[in-house]
């Protein structure tokens, strides 16, 4: 395995991020977007605070983010996780370090609740996210329409045993 570290996702990142992205589109189990939106509505859509790249030496070999569920402040404290990680780089710990981190921090910034919507034929995400604490909480059947095929998702959630205890 290739030695890597974690650090913050700026705009400089931006072009691997959405080469990454791609990557994930491309396999029909990793989003409903079938296109990668520019920075500026990326930027807007994703907690300024909670972003991340794994890198190694120049090369961005995944990413992860949190995303506001809701503008309402009840819901202040619970977002929703986008984890990506590089076709070459899979199976190799990036993903495991980049969800650890991005518990880490979404800590340190108040989070209580990680939630993650993950297509039921994503083995992987799924026992990435239950390696990282995550439970399943249920299946929201057929939640959308995908290349023409209704698409079920698994919901997914880590309550913080610091935030909000």
């Amino acid at each position: 395995m290739q030695s890597f570290e974690i650090e913050p996702l700026t705009q400089e990142h931006w072009e691997a991020v959405c080469e990454i992205y791609l990557q994930g589109i491309a396999t029909g189990n990793a989003t409903f977007e079938t296109s990668v939106p520019g920075w500026k509505e990326w930027d807007e859509r994703h907690l300024p605070t909670c972003r991340l790249v794994a890198r190694s030496a120049d090369k961005v070999l995944g990413w992860a983010a949190l995303s506001p569920v809701s503008s309402r402040c009840v819901y202040g404290g619970v977002a929703e996780v986008s984890i990506y990680v590089a076709q070459e780089a899979r199976g190799q710990g990036v993903g495991r370090r980049l969800l650890a981190a991005l518990v880490e921090v979404s800590e340190q910034n108040g989070i209580w609740t990680l939630q993650a919507g993950i297509f039921q034929e994503n083995a992987a995400s799924i026992q990435l996210h239950q390696q990282a604490g995550f439970r399943i909480v249920g299946v929201r059947e057929r939640l959308g329409c995908l290349d023409g095929k209704w698409r079920d998702i698994v919901l997914m959630e880590r309550r913080s045993a610091v935030v909000g205890v």
